[in-house]
């Protein structure tokens, strides 16, 4: 199989990150997830209890920053963090560091990078429309805010976490709107991309979907 470049876009809890991972895993090809790249920073910076306003503190600090890969988990500065980004206040925070445009240089940077050199399926939130312009397939995973809402409501419950549906609608809402209207790469649907709704469909369906389009093409 010839190199390829794939991007996945969409909103937050829609899929994209499972289903990237199992599509990646099909194809054998490498999974990027560029939110996990943010959900790191934004880590480090509550560790170090940074003020998430204060830009150049930010700037400063993620230059000092390792971010990377191994077998398809995360470390930040060598340490393996799958698991400590998930937490709700890193998603809570995220959006504030992602919309800092030094921050996004910086990351793409990386992303692109990575790109050159290997065949990749990365899923984000400007993937199609700024990181990778001329991927070879692209396509935006979706799913209605209650949806996504109930399933992140689903995986705190399980860790053992009191939350309400209700606050958790109206984040994932305040998230969207952060993410949809920031000045700097702000999440959208490429003209070119493939919307996958995932309210209704279990994860094999997505994926079935997206390989059909992906083996049609090829």
């Amino acid at each position: 199989m010839k190199k390829i470049s794939i991007a996945i876009d969409g909103p937050a809890g829609a899929g994209k990150s499972t289903i990237s991972k199992k599509v990646a895993k099909k194809l054998n090809i490498n999974y990027i997830d560029t939110g996990a790249m943010y959900r790191a920073v934004t880590l480090k910076m509550l560790n170090k209890k940074i003020d998430l306003s204060d830009k150049e503190n930010i700037i400063q600090v993620l230059k000092n920053t390792k971010i990377s890969y191994k077998n398809n988990h995360i470390y930040l500065d060598d340490e393996l963090v799958d698991n400590k980004i998930r937490t709700n206040e890193v998603s809570n925070s995220v959006s504030y560091i992602a919309k800092i445009k030094e921050v996004r240089d910086i990351l793409v940077e990386m992303q692109r990078r990575i790109s050159k050199n290997t065949s990749v399926i990365m899923d984000g939130r400007d993937i199609g429309s700024n990181v990778l312009p001329n991927a070879d397939y692209k396509f935006f995973v979706t799913a209605s805010v209650e949806e996504r809402g109930r399933r992140r409501y689903l995986e705190l419950k399980e860790k053992g976490i009191n939350v309400e549906l209700n606050d958790i609608i109206e984040k994932i809402k305040t998230r969207d709107k952060i993410d949809s209207t920031r000045a700097i790469a702000p999440l959208k649907k490429c003209k070119d991309a493939i919307v996958i709704d995932t309210t209704n469909k279990t994860i094999d369906e997505c994926i079935d979907e997206i390989l059909s389009y992906i083996v049609e093409r090829r």
